[in-house]
């Protein structure tokens, strides 16, 4: 498989099957992804894994907490155009693949609670970064993460990105027991996806190049 390909296979998956993903093969493709580019080799991601043996203790110390504030805000307040339409039009996709119609808010928010067993990935993984980092840091992180998700499906792994994780951000440093001075910016869940399941149908849609891309001439 080439990057291409890879680019193009790669999408965020929310139904995985149970088939395990062994820590060596996880170690192995975290340790390639950090040839991800990273200014002045700072390199800033700090990257906790929840395995197989360790996933079921994991989501049973959640049982009974309540969610947090966020440690951060996922999206800007007041998002505006045409942000605010490419988020709203991929959640009601979602829901109109998975059979949810608007008005069955518990439908819809039993969907978003699986963002918190992983999608019943066998793996997980955490993703923080210190809190003195700033923004150029942040960006070496996302380089990180997409490098290693590509380094996924490469060899035939799933992945799905969670920033939904950061209302758990206090429970899950405990958990791991990450420093104070680390806060979580996303899980990612990792494994196979389940071929028979709709959810796993939806492709997020780009905007056309034109809206977002500017080649300067004079």
């Amino acid at each position: 498989m080439d990057v291409t390909e890879a680019v193009q296979r790669r999408t965020s998956i929310r139904a995985f099957l149970d088939t395990p993903v062994d820590d060596a093969t996880i170690a192995e493709l975290l340790e390639l992804a950090a040839r991800a580019p990273s200014g002045g080799n700072v390199q800033p991601w700090r990257i906790y894994v929840i395995g197989a043996d360790t996933m079921p203790e994991f989501l049973t110390f959640l049982e009974g907490r309540q969610m947090e504030s966020p440690g951060y805000d996922i999206y800007p307040s007041g998002l505006w155009e045409p942000y605010r339409t490419n988020r709203f039009q991929l959640g009601e996709q979602m829901y109109e693949t998975l059979g949810i119609p608007r008005e069955d808010k518990a439908g819809r928010f039993g969907h978003l609670a699986r963002n918190y067993r992983f999608f019943d990935a066998p793996v997980g993984l955490f993703c923080f970064i210190d809190r003195r980092m700033g923004p150029p840091q942040w960006s070496d992180l996302g380089m990180f993460l997409q490098t290693f998700m590509l380094l996924c499906t490469e060899r035939g792994i799933d992945t799905c990105p969670q920033e939904a994780w950061a209302v758990w951000s206090e429970a899950v440093a405990e958990f791991v027991g990450a420093p104070d001075d680390e806060m979580l910016f996303c899980g990612v869940a990792v494994g196979h996806a389940d071929a028979d399941a709709p959810v796993n149908s939806l492709r997020s849609e780009r905007m056309p190049l034109e809206e977002w891309a500017t080649f300067v001439r004079r």
